[in-house]
């Protein structure tokens, strides 16, 4: 059922970028230096809207949803390809077209850490300063065992039931809290954009696009991106990190901490994967601190 309750929690007017037949949804709100926000699975820009009310005022926020998410147009497998090589030049092809100067505060989650690291190595001058939220840049740690509950949904028997019953969609939005239980507002603002087969395609095809072995279509796009990481060891960056994320977990954040020792970390012990949900005023006022003078630990 369709309520848009969510529409008030998003007030934004949203703009279409045609990629070659199909649009790529995205918000272009307020003036100033480019913050780019970019979402992962199975979120929107939904996701980042109490960042960009906070930042906007002072800061020019560049938030897209990718291929198949949110508010953008959904292709079939036929005219699109639904992985992390397609994501990064969808990206590309964004910023090349409304913001193709100057620098950018990349803000992450989930997916997004390593579509937008790996737009960040094709353009590391730009890269002003990095704020990561429970996400990746690299490949699976390797004292991180894959979650079964993955492997149950990227299969293409066993995922049906992620994109026919809208029950399972929800059961997996509800595991992305730990401390609090979305509204209804909020749950409708998740779920309603995916609410059915064709509407849930490309939530399946990330988990599929996952990449755990050399010829899986994203592993050679994520070890480029990982090889070439030492470009921002000096890049100002923030890591504000739920530690009930039952995915991108502590294993995860040590990643992160091993390869950018520099960066200042923010553990929230009681948050899950949707942190900025869970423990949202708090981690919005340290990014709107971090973004306005980004420091190094």
């Amino acid at each position: 059922m369709v309520t848009d309750s969510w529409k008030p929690l998003y007030p934004f007017t949203g703009r279409r970028l045609d990629l070659g037949g199909y649009a790529m949804h995205y918000l272009d709100e307020g003036k100033g230096e480019t913050v780019l926000m970019v979402h992962g699975n199975p979120t929107w820009s939904f996701y980042f809207r109490e960042v960009v009310k906070a930042l906007s005022p002072d800061f020019r926020c560049i938030v897209p949803d990718h291929v198949g998410m949110g508010l953008s147009d959904r292709p079939g497998d036929d005219r699109y390809k639904y992985t992390l090589k397609s994501r990064v030049d969808d990206l590309d092809k964004l910023m090349e077209t409304v913001a193709p100067k100057g620098p950018v505060t990349l803000i992450v989650h989930d997916w997004g850490g390593m579509i937008g690291l790996s737009w960040a190595v094709r353009h590391p001058e730009r890269i002003k300063a990095i704020v990561a939220l429970n996400t990746s840049c690299f490949r699976l740690p390797a004292e991180k065992p894959f979650p079964p509950g993955l492997t149950v949904m990227r299969g293409a028997l066993t995922g049906i039931p992620l994109r026919a019953f809208g029950f399972v969609r929800r059961v997996v939005l509800r595991s992305c809290t730990a401390k609090v239980t979305l509204s209804p507002e909020a749950m409708s603002g998740y779920h309603e954009p995916y609410d059915g087969w064709t509407e849930s395609r490309a939530v399946h095809r990330f988990v599929q696009d996952i990449p755990l072995q050399p010829g899986d279509d994203a592993w050679d796009t994520v070890v480029d991106t990982e090889s070439k990481l030492d470009l921002f060891q000096d890049t100002p960056m923030l890591l504000p990190w739920g530690m009930k994320d039952w995915v991108f977990d502590a294993a995860f954040l040590n990643g992160w901490i091993k390869r950018f020792p520099k960066a200042t970390v923010k553990r929230f012990p009681d948050s899950g994967h949707f942190l900025l949900e869970d423990s949202g005023p708090e981690v919005v006022a340290l990014i709107k601190d971090f973004v306005a003078k980004p420091v190094t630990a």
